[in-house]
């Protein structure tokens, strides 16, 4: 049973950082049996979208499981048995997992917007890319290349451009709308996502994790949210970046994590699921030294080692919840230990990081503890 003191309790924590002129626009949506059971907007109208940045990865990974569960896809085959473009510059040895467990060696291989329209254009960067990492050897996070890889073979794989098939294997069976490669008309009631408040200080970087540094010169003139913006362009959500590009409610979110957690539409092979949503195979180090609890699925997995919080589950989840959350403190999860998956979007993109941490935690930890 829901708690409905809990549930004021998240929505009071969600509404604080609009009322206080933190955020512009956040959206909190949690479900439990395959409903939605909180869903709520502060500043912006219900119906607003969002664009969840790399929350979208999920829906891609789904779309892998399919072919993984009905035996097209081979997880452990090299990338270039199915997309022969990639395998230059001694890419060829790169495997299909390694790619989903940010293993693959390439984290920032460039593909923009003059060569991600096309499938011929991104086969032309592909070539051109090389390696900066030994494949397997080092986690590094993949913000977008890695995902442009699995759209293509998903492409290859199903004859269809990959976001039309994102939609038929994975949002159209749940009766949810097209989230990935939206035309500019279907993009009505998207809000645009801004950068807001100021790098916190080297004395509240070293208040908050023992070293003094000062953001705000490692990361001159914005670039870093700079980047993030473009991927939030409506050129982005057009083509549908597969790392980063979908356009949801939080709603959405919610409800496609209660179908990894139930798959009533019978999408995806048991036992490919069970792996994609809970056997970690990566529990190699991130750049802050937490171990990445990374699944061949794609997804990350709270985990039992007090660093889930980390990982985006807050401090109140189980070990078992698996989520994958996004760029600007965007949230999705779902814990098989409470049957509650829970979504978190905003259009604010806060420049004082540590303070977006703090949010992420406390937003995370409130929604995995709202029953009674």
């Amino acid at each position: 049973m829901i708690d409905d003191a809990k549930v004021a309790a998240l929505l009071d924590r969600v509404r604080r950082e609009v009322d206080d002129g933190l955020l512009p626009a956040a959206q909190v949506a949690v479900a439990l049996d395959g409903q939605v059971v909180v869903d709520a907007t502060f500043g912006a109208p219900p119906e607003a979208r969002f664009g969840p940045f790399s929350c979208t990865k999920a829906l891609v990974n789904a779309a892998v499981w399919c072919l993984v569960g009905d035996g097209r896809l081979d997880l452990s085959a090299p990338v270039a048995s199915y997309v022969p473009a990639f395998g230059t510059n001694g890419k060829d040895v790169v495997t299909v997992e390694q790619v989903l467990l940010h293993l693959g060696g390439f984290p920032y291989a460039p593909l923009g917007p003059a060569r991600w329209g096309t499938r011929e254009g991104r086969h032309e960067a592909f070539r051109r890319w090389r390696l900066t990492l030994v494949p397997g050897e080092t986690y590094m996070y993949h913000p977008t290349a890695g995902h442009w890889v699995l759209a293509d073979i998903v492409e290859e794989l199903t004859g269809e451009p990959y976001a039309d098939a994102v939609e038929r294997l994975v949002t159209a069976p749940l009766g949810l709308p097209r989230l990935l490669g939206l035309a500019p008309e279907d993009q009505g009631g998207v809000l645009e996502a801004v950068a807001v408040g100021q790098y916190p200080t080297a004395e509240e970087v070293e208040a908050a994790l023992g070293v003094r540094v000062d953001l705000a010169t490692l990361v001159p003139a914005d670039v870093a949210i700079e980047s993030l913006l473009t991927l939030n362009s409506v050129e982005a959500r057009t083509v549908g970046l597969p790392g980063a590009g979908a356009v949801v409610r939080a709603a959405d979110l919610a409800l496609l994590y209660q179908a990894f957690l139930h798959d009533p539409a019978g999408q995806w092979d048991p036992e490919v699921r069970a792996d994609a949503t809970g056997t970690v195979r990566n529990v190699l180090p991130d750049l802050m030294g937490v171990p990445a609890n990374r699944t061949a699925g794609g997804l990350m997995v709270c985990g039992d080692d007090g660093q889930g919080h980390y990982r985006g589950f807050g401090r109140t989840a189980s070990p078992r919840a698996f989520g994958h959350n996004g760029a600007g403190g965007q949230i999705a999860f779902a814990d098989p230990a409470t049957g509650l998956s829970a979504a978190y979007v905003t259009n604010g993109l806060d420049r004082h990081l540590i303070r977006q941490r703090r949010r992420d935690t406390a937003i995370a930890s409130r929604a995995a503890a709202l029953l009674a």
